[in-house]
Order: C-alpha cells, then sequence, then structure tokens
C-alpha cells in the first residue's frame, strides 16, 4: 500500500512538470522619451487627458457621415472577416490541442460470425461461432508527465491570443484607412473647386484677350501666356474630377458594399476639408504605453510566447513517454448471455517509451525552437521600433503641419492681394496683362498647395491616432467607480 501511495504522489508530481523556460519580456528597445526639439513644439503640440487607446473612433471622428462610413466597413469589410474568421479557427486548433490533455472514451458494440468448414476443426459437420461485445475503449493516451502536451496547448492558446490582437489591429488600419480616404475625397473636392473656378476665370479672359487680339490692342504673347494658364486649370480639372472619383471606388472598397444613396446624397453635401470638426488632442503618453495600446505589440508578444512554450515541447521530446490504452465491457458467444454473470471483460495496456537514438532529431527540434525564439524576440522588438518611430513622426507632423498651413494660408491671402492689385493696374492701364497672368498662375498654385497641406495635416492626426492605438472600440469606456 506504501509502495502505490509513493508512486501516486511521484506521478502526481511529475505530471505538474513544465519545461516551458522562464519567460523575461524583453528590454525597451527604444529611448525612454520620445524626441524634443523645433519639430515637436509650438501650436499644435498639444496634449489631452484621454489617452488615445481608450478613446473610441466615434469620439474621435465627430463627422457623421465618417461615422457611417466606419461603422458600414467594421460591418462589410473583407479583410477585417477573414481576420475575425482566422480567429475562430486558431481557437478550433487550440481546443483540438488542449483535448489531448484528456483521454478519449468511446462506446464501442460487436458482432463476429464465422462458419469452419467439416473437419477443420475436429468435428464432422460445420462449425457455426458467434461473438458478441459491449463496452468502452479508450485510444492510446499519452500521461502528460513532463509537459510536452501542455507546452502544445500553451503554444496553440498563445497563438491563438496572437491572432485576437491582430484583428484589433486589422480593425484599427481599416479605421484609420476609411478615415484618410474620406478626407483625402474631401481635400480633391476642395481641389476641384479651385481649379472649375480658376479655369472659368481664365476662360473668360482668354476669350477677352483673343478678341482684343483681334482688333490689334494686345500681343501675341499675351494671348499665348493666357492660353497656357487656362489650358493648365483645364488639366488640372480633369485631374481632380478623375480623382474624386476614384476616391469614391476605393472608400467603397474599404467600406466592402455599394455605398447607399441617401449616404451619398449626405456626402455631396459636405462642405470639405474646411467643415470638418477638429479632431480631439491626443497624449502622446511614453514609448513604454504602447506594450499596452498597440494591438500588434501584444499579437508580437503572444507569438513570442508560443515559441517560447514551443521550447517545452522540446525540451520534453527528451525524456520518457507512457501511453495507456485500455477497454471494457461484456463479451459472450451468444447476445441472450451478453450481461450474465462471468461475461464481463477488459484489457489494459500500458506502454512506456524512452528515446535512445534517434540520430540527433531532438537535439536539432530543440535548437530550432530556440532559434525560433530569438527570431520572434528580434520581431517583437521591431514591433516595439515601428510603433516608436510611428508616434515619433507623428508627433513631428502635429506641430510642423499646423505652422506650415498657417504659412501657407497667409501665402494664399498675399497672392490674393498680389493678383488684385495686378488687376486693377492692368485695368487702369498702368501694367501688361502678363503680370496679372503670372499673379493668378500663382495664387491657383497656392490654393492647391493649401489644400494639400491641410489633407496631410489631418491625415497626421488620423496617423496620430492610430499608432497610439486608437479605433479598436467605438466609444470610451468609462472607467470604474
Amino acid at each position: 500500500m506504501r509502495r502505490v501511495l509513493l508512486a501516486s504522489i511521484l506521478l502526481a508530481s511529475l505530471y505538474g512538470c513544465s519545461l516551458i523556460p522562464h519567460y523575461d519580456r524583453p528590454d525597451l528597445p527604444t529611448a525612454a522619451d520620445y524626441p524634443t526639439g523645433p519639430a515637436f513644439t509650438g501650436r499644435g503640440a498639444i496634449s489631452g487627458s484621454v489617452a488615445a487607446g481608450d478613446l473610441g473612433w466615434r469620439d474621435f471622428f465627430i463627422d457623421p457621415v465618417l461615422q457611417d462610413l466606419i461603422a458600414l466597413s467594421l460591418d462589410n469589410n473583407r479583410d477585417l472577416r477573414v481576420a475575425a474568421q482566422n480567429v475562430a479557427a486558431q481557437y478550433a486548433q487550440y481546443q483540438v490541442q488542449h483535448a489531448g490533455l484528456f483521454p478519449t472514451i468511446d462506446a464501442a458494440g460487436s458482432a463476429d460470425f464465422s462458419r469452419e468448414a467439416p473437419g477443420q476443426a475436429g468435428t464432422p459437420s460445420p462449425l457455426y461461432l458467434h461473438a458478441y461485445s459491449l463496452g468502452l475503449s479508450s485510444a492510446s493516451y499519452e500521461l502528460d508527465l513532463f509537459g510536452k502536451i501542455r507546452s502544445q496547448s500553451d503554444q496553440a492558446l498563445e497563438q491563438y491570443f496572437s491572432l485576437a490582437e491582430t484583428r484589433q489591429s486589422t480593425q484599427i488600419s481599416l479605421v484609420a484607412s476609411v478615415a484618410s480616404e474620406y478626407l483625402t475625397w474631401l481635400a480633391d473636392r476642395d481641389a476641384l473647386r479651385v481649379s472649375i473656378e480658376t479655369a472659368q476665370a481664365q476662360q473668360r479672359s482668354f476669350d477677352l484677350y483673343k478678341l482684343t487680339l483681334s482688333q490689334g490692342t494686345e500681343t501675341i504673347l499675351v494671348v499665348a501666356q493666357a492660353e497656357t494658364t487656362l489650358r493648365t486649370a483645364e488639366a488640372s480639372v480633369e485631374q481632380y474630377t478623375r480623382q474624386t472619383a476614384q476616391d469614391l471606388d476605393q472608400i467603397a472598397m474599404l467600406v466592402g458594399a455599394s455605398l447607399p444613396d441617401t449616404l451619398q446624397t449626405r456626402m455631396m453635401a459636405e462642405d470639405g476639408l474646411a467643415g470638418e470638426a477638429a479632431f480631439p488632442a491626443l497624449p502622446a503618453g511614453l514609448p513604454s504605453d504602447l506594450l499596452q495600446r498597440r494591438p500588434d505589440i501584444r499579437a508580437a508578444e503572444h507569438t513570442l510566447l508560443a515559441a517560447n512554450a514551443n521550447i517545452g515541447a522540446a525540451r520534453a521530446a527528451f525524456f520518457p513517454s507512457v501511453t495507456l490504452t485500455g477497454n471494457g465491457g461484456t463479451a459472450s458467444g451468444g447476445l441472450t448471455k451478453l450481461f450474465g454473470a462471468g461475461s464481463a471483460s477488459w484489457l489494459f495496456e500500458p506502454q512506456i517509451s524512452v528515446p535512445i537514438f534517434d540520430a540527433g532529431t531532438n537535439f536539432a527540434n530543440l535548437d530550432y525552437a530556440k532559434v525560433e525564439k530569438l527570431i520572434e524576440v528580434a520581431d517583437y522588438e521591431k514591433a516595439i521600433q515601428s510603433a516608436f518611430h510611428d508616434v515619433s513622426d507623428a508627433l513631428a507632423g502635429r506641430a510642423t503641419y499646423t505652422r506650415q498651413v498657417d504659412a501657407e494660408t497667409k501665402l494664399v491671402a498675399a497672392d490674393q492681394r498680389y493678383y488684385a492689385i495686378s488687376k486693377m493696374r492692368s485695368d487702369a492701364g498702368a501694367d501688361t496683362y502678363l503680370n496679372v497672368l503670372v499673379a493668378q498662375n500663382s495664387l491657383f498654385g497656392a490654393q492647391i498647395n493649401l489644400v494639400v497641406l491641410k489633407l496631410a495635416e489631418q491625415q497626421n492626426l488620423v496617423t496620430l491616432y492610430k499608432s497610439l492605438g486608437g479605433g479598436w472600440t467605438d466609444r470610451l469606456k468609462p472607467s470604474p467607480s
């Protein structure tokens, strides 16, 4: 009895054994703080009170039309659907792997009928044999004494967690992509409007000076310059007509469905970039905050943990494995006696396998598992560095784009004054119309560049929101009281 008790204690202690290495999170492979300097200071470099990772996309993107576009994309985008199905598939794989920790038991019943020819069994007449059995059977069940199966289960679980984080990362990227493309469409509409207004004004000037040329009051050079600026504006009209159409196609592609007519009507009623509400201020926090805020970093760490668990499985391959096979039930030569006294039957087959010679396979598998972990460490560190780079770049753009838009706005105002003065002087006969054309062309270029800069400014804020981990939930979650 003492021997049985001692063996049971030893078996229980071995069954809880794990050869997975202790996991220590790698040190942060970036500076403790984001960069500082002229690009990160000044107006626009402001902080908010809510972390971007907690701020819902409906709280950040105030435009109701954009909110509806994002909601449609979350329901219909195919990349997001694939990401969700990958999570479900990996969870099923984890369940399959985890089930290996438990024995499988099946109910089995059989009936055998045979006939032996006369004389074969020592009898002059044929011999008919009937055999029946009913019971439970277990396939070969491996006792997880050294944690191999548990390590494989942990690996599958960490891979499931990684894909779940990847699904969140896919959603964040989708939300940012829809917002960015919507802003691009608004900007291209603004540029189209500027191009149309400029082309119309230059068409009137061109027609007027063609008429004066026929009367001999203007030079051929002025008319040629007027036509040059007109054709430039007309080409710009076609360019932005094309781009607005392509922008809508891209939005529909991201949404994953045709845009409803009512939504398209509301989109056409939008005022452009100038009508967009200002985005809430976002605090950058510290680089270490990204470890909790960015799902792609969390996904990389779960992949690293999966590789760490795989080392445990590779180590366990060096130790003996014990498998158990058994069945039990009743057996009888007659169906009516199947449950009679003395019909019980059972089989128990324990088997132990001890690795002796495998030509270095186990050592190679262990080396491979260790190298794989080192690769995942590097990938994890790279994910952190990429996140640090994304946030740093967006922070550098937050203040500088604001100052650049201010400067370009003043340039547009100056070009407008220059154009007005040039036209007044030309109308008064104090200057040639060439200066008017030069001023008009300069104003047109400044207006288009201002639209481009405003778009870049707003897209940079969207990138900052995404880089800080925002967009995985629709609303700010209230803090527990």
